[in-house]
């Protein structure tokens, strides 16, 4: 019997090898590995066909094959771009930011295109942003050589995302100039979309509380828009929508202790010395006029009463309207009172924390790109349509990561390292 049970443990050993084999053999032919999702496609799958893809589940020297690296310094971004930032690893595509001198700038990063061109169809990558602000997460289109044949030389930005959850769309005219003072220009047409971030933030204290001082604060990589700061009594008859322009009349009773004489606002800094940039808009009444924010730093302002105020509800409305669409947001806010000795947080809130930091999560970007119309999709879900006017000539597909100066700081210990990650391009035409 306890020889049986020897050979027994001995075939059980054998057998647990025997797997382990076959699934580390199975892995290295590719079978197993997870699969992407499925593409959302912007209608029914049976009226298109997949043209081309790429899942980037190879090692990382077949990435040439398919694709074309820019080996180069930019004028226009902070980084040179490199193919050793390009990183195909497990299953993934890596364009991957680094703190070294080269190319005559102080960062590297990477930038890839398709040696095949295509007109037409519909285009979508999966991906991550670098969990870093100042850089360029895009997924784009753009024209190469001279003039084309038909329409102007262009520039798509399916996406040019900002960490941690901005969409910015951008179609760009290439082939036209006009002149600003001395400057030449080009035409361009964009639209970018925050995710997660709201216009309006109500607190509603269900014990109020008596402060002499109110302070919000933010420490948003970059300038936003702050429209009002309303510091309401306690009114039983209720409060406004806090978007209205004539909030502060909507209910009877209201008291918005901002607006009185000798109420004194204090800001952090702002971002131009134009009036329409300043403090005193945040206390005018009206939603369209803004204080806007100084770019570096913390952001706050501080609002003191002439004596203490028994508060109910305090209103903070942020961003500014761009052709109909919401943007400008600040990604974080403590909202604060004094009790007379410290300070006492009444409400905080932080993207970072929430389901729409993008660089903890992959999306899907997406583009129905046709002689009549540019139609851009967020998750399978239309965000933008316009009417196609001069993109009609075949374009490689780009994928770039770069760091610029017009999206947030630098912030050298969390850009360096970080990447854009990417998990599938595909390319459809319609049947």
């Amino acid at each position: 019997m306890q020889k049986f049970k020897v050979y027994s443990n001995q075939l059980g050993i054998m057998k647990r090898v025997f797997t382990v084999s076959l699934a580390v053999f199975a892995h290295l032919l590719g079978y197993g590995q997870t699969e992407s999702p499925a593409s959302l496609l912007p209608s029914s799958a049976d009226k298109w066909k997949l043209v081309w893809q790429d899942e980037f589940n190879y090692p990382d020297k077949q990435l040439d094959k398919e694709w074309v690296a820019q080996n180069g310094s930019n004028g226009h971004i902070l980084c040179s771009r490199w193919r050793e930032n390009a990183l195909v690893s497990d299953g993934t595509l890596k364009l991957v930011n680094k703190k070294e001198s080269r190319g005559g700038q102080d960062w590297t990063s990477a930038s890839i295109w398709t040696k095949k061109k295509f007109q037409y169809g519909y285009f979508e990558c999966r991906y991550k942003y670098a969990a870093a602000t100042a850089t360029n997460n895009s997924f784009w289109l753009m024209t190469q050589g001279g003039e084309p044949t038909e329409g102007k030389k262009f520039e798509i930005d399916i996406n040019e995302g900002h960490y941690p959850n901005e969409v910015a769309t951008n179609i760009h005219n290439w082939s036209d100039f006009f002149m600003v003072g001395e400057k030449k220009s080009h035409y361009s047409f964009s639209k970018s979309f925050q995710f997660g971030n709201k216009p309006d933030y109500t607190v509603q204290l269900e014990i109020p509380i008596t402060a002499q001082k109110i302070r919000l604060s933010s420490n948003n990589s970059k300038h936003f828009h702050l429209d009002e700061l309303r510091v309401y009594g306690v009114n039983p008859g209720g409060y406004p929508d806090a978007l209205s322009e004539t909030a502060d009349t909507d209910v009877a009773g209201l008291v918005n202790f901002v607006r009185e004489k000798n109420t004194k606002i204090e800001v952090s800094g702002c971002f131009k010395e134009e009036e329409t940039f300043q403090k005193q808009n945040l206390a005018d009444g009206k939603v369209s006029k803004h204080w806007v924010t100084q770019a570096a730093g913390e952001k706050w302002v501080e609002i003191t009463f002439s004596d203490p105020k028994k508060i109910g509800c305090v209103q903070i409305v942020n961003g500014y309207k761009d052709k109909g669409n919401w943007t400008g947001f600040m990604s974080d806010y403590k909202l604060q009172y004094f009790d007379g000795k410290k300070w006492l947080d009444m409400s905080t809130f932080d993207i970072n924390n929430g389901n729409y930091n993008f660089s903890k999560e992959y999306h899907v970007y997406g583009l129905d790109w046709n002689k009549d119309e540019l139609v851009f999709y967020f998750d399978g879900k239309e965000i933008r349509r316009v009417k196609n006017e001069f993109c009609y000539s075949p374009s490689p597909v780009w994928l770039s990561e770069a760091i610029i100066g017009w999206s947030g700081t630098i912030k050298e210990e969390q850009l360096n390292g970080s990447a854009m990650e990417v998990d599938y391009v595909r390319v459809f035409e319609k049947k």
